[in-house]
C-alpha cells in the first residue's frame, strides 16, 4: 500500500485543483473568527473587517468574516463525494465591546450555513481541552454577579453530504472490514465527549506562531479513522502547520491540503521530516490497548469469540475479525510539496511482536526520506 500527500499554498476559497466529487472526508479547524490572533488574516482580504473592529461593530465584523469561511464550505459540497463527512474543529470566541463581555457563538454560526447549502446536520463532539491553570477564570473572582463560566472546550462538527455511504463491490466491502477499529475504541470515539488536553506550540519563529492553534494529531487520527477507509482521500482546507497530513499519513489514506501562508512550508516539511517516524506509535498503541483490553475482558468475562485474522489476538465482534492497521515503510518528497509514503504489511508487523521502530534517515537533497527498520 502507498499513499499520497500533496500540499498547495493557495486560498481555499476555490478548490479549482479539484474535481467535482473527488473528495472522501473533510478534517479541518479554520481561523476562529473574533478570536483575536486572526484579526489580521481575515483584515487582510476584507478591509471592512478592520473598520468594523475599530467602530466597535462586531456583530458585522463576526459576520463578515463568516463570510469569507462560507466560500470555503460552498467549495466542498462541490469537490465532496455523496456520503462524505466534513468534521470541523472550532472555538467559540469571548470579546469585550466596550466594557460588555460577550460570546460569539462560531459553531452555530457555521452549522446554519451548512444547512443552507444542503448538508446534513450529525450529532458532534465537544472537545474538552481543559486547563488547571487559576488564572483560566474570567471576572470578579469570588463575588456574585461578575464572574464568567470558562470556555475550555471545542466543538468538533460533524456534516454529510447525502445519504449514506455505500459500499457497493466485493473489493469496497472488503476494504472497509480492513479500515475497521476495535469494539472498545468504537465506545470511546463515538461519544459525544473527547477529553484531553491541546498541544503546545513548539513553533520557533514568533509570527507563525501567532497564526497558528494546531490541534494534537490524536484529533485528526481519530476522525480519519471513523469516517474513511483506506486509499480514500482526505481534505483539509485550513492545513496550518501540517497536523492532518500527519494523521492521514498514520492511518494509511491520501491527503490534499491548502495553506494561504506559504511560511508554513518551511515547518509543513520539517513537521514530516521530524515526526513522521513516531507516527506508528499511533497504531502500536492501539494494539497495546486492545491487548490490555482483551487480558481484563478474560478475567472477568471469559474469552471472547472472534479472532482478528491478520493479527491473532482476540477481538469481539465479527466485524473486527478482517481489521488492519496501517504501518509507515518510508516517506519521500517525490516532487514540490508532493509526498509519497509506503506501508509494511500487517502480516509482517504481527511477525515482529509489535517491537518499537527505530529510525534510519536517508536524506536525499533538499527532500525528505526516511525509512522505518525494525
Amino acid at each position: 500500500m502507498f499513499t499520497t500527500h500533496t500540499v498547495t499554498y493557495q486560498n481555499a476559497n476555490s478548490l479549482s485543483m479539484l474535481g467535482d466529487e473527488s473528495i472522501d472526508l473533510v478534517v479541518t479547524s479554520p481561523p476562529y473568527p473574533m478570536i483575536e490572533m486572526w484579526d489580521q488574516q481575515f483584515i487582510q482580504f476584507n478591509t471592512l473587517i478592520g473598520g468594523y473592529l475599530e467602530t466597535g461593530d462586531y456583530v458585522r465584523a463576526f459576520e463578515a468574516m463568516h463570510e469569507m469561511l462560507d466560500k470555503v464550505w460552498c467549495e466542498l459540497f462541490r469537490v465532496m463525494k455523496n456520503g462524505a463527512f466534513v468534521c470541523i474543529n472550532i472555538g467559540d470566541a469571548t470579546r469585550t465591546i466596550e466594557n460588555r463581555f460577550q460570546l460569539f457563538a462560531n459553531h452555530v454560526r457555521i452549522q446554519k450555513k451548512f444547512i443552507e447549502i444542503g448538508f446534513d446536520v450529525l450529532p458532534g463532539i465537544i472537545w474538552r481541552k481543559q486547563t488547571n491553570a487559576p488564572s483560566k477564570f474570567m471576572g470578579s473572582g469570588m463575588l456574585p454577579a461578575g464572574a464568567y463560566v470558562t470556555l475550555e472546550h471545542e466543538h468538533i462538527l460533524i456534516f454529510r453530504k447525502g445519504n449514506k455511504r455505500i459500499f457497493a463491490s466485493a473489493e469496497e466491502k472488503n476494504k472497509r472490514m480492513q479500515s475497521g477499529y476495535f469494539w472498545e475504541e468504537r465506545n470511546t470515539w463515538f461519544s459525544d465527549l473527547w477529553d484531553f488536553k491541546g498541544i503546545r506550540q513548539e513553533i520557533n519563529d514568533k509570527e507563525l506562531r501567532k497564526r497558528s492553534a494546531a490541534y494534537p494529531v490524536l484529533l485528526p487520527f481519530r476522525l480519519i479513522n471513523m469516517y474513511s477507509v483506506f486509499g480514500d482521500t482526505v481534505l483539509d482546507p485550513y492545513l496550518g502547520t501540517g497536523t492532518t497530513v500527519l494523521a492521514a499519513l498514520a492511518a494509511g489514506r491520501n491527503s490534499v491540503s491548502c495553506e494561504i501562508d506559504r511560511s508554513f512550508a518551511p515547518l509543513i516539511k520539517k513537521r514530516i521530516a521530524e515526526e513522521y517516524h513516531s507516527l506508528n506509535s499511533y497504531n502500536r498503541q492501539r494494539i497495546t490497548k486492545h491487548i490490555d483490553f482483551v487480558e481484563n475482558y478474560d478475567l472477568l468475562k471469559g474469552g471472547m469469540k472472534y479472532t482478528n485474522s491478520y493479527f491473532g489476538f482476540p477481538v469481539m465482534t465479527k466485524q473486527e475479525r478482517e481489521m488492519q492497521l496501517a504501518f509507515l515503510k518510508a516517506v519521500s518528497e517525490v516532487e514540490k510539496d508532493v509526498f509519497e509514503a509506503t506501508y509494511y504489511d500487517s502480516a509482517y508487523i504481527k511477525s515482529l511482536n509489535f517491537k518499537e521502530p527505530t529510525l534510519e534517515i536517508l536524506p536525499v537533497g533538499s527532500e525528505v526520506q526516511q525509512t522505518i527498520v525494525f
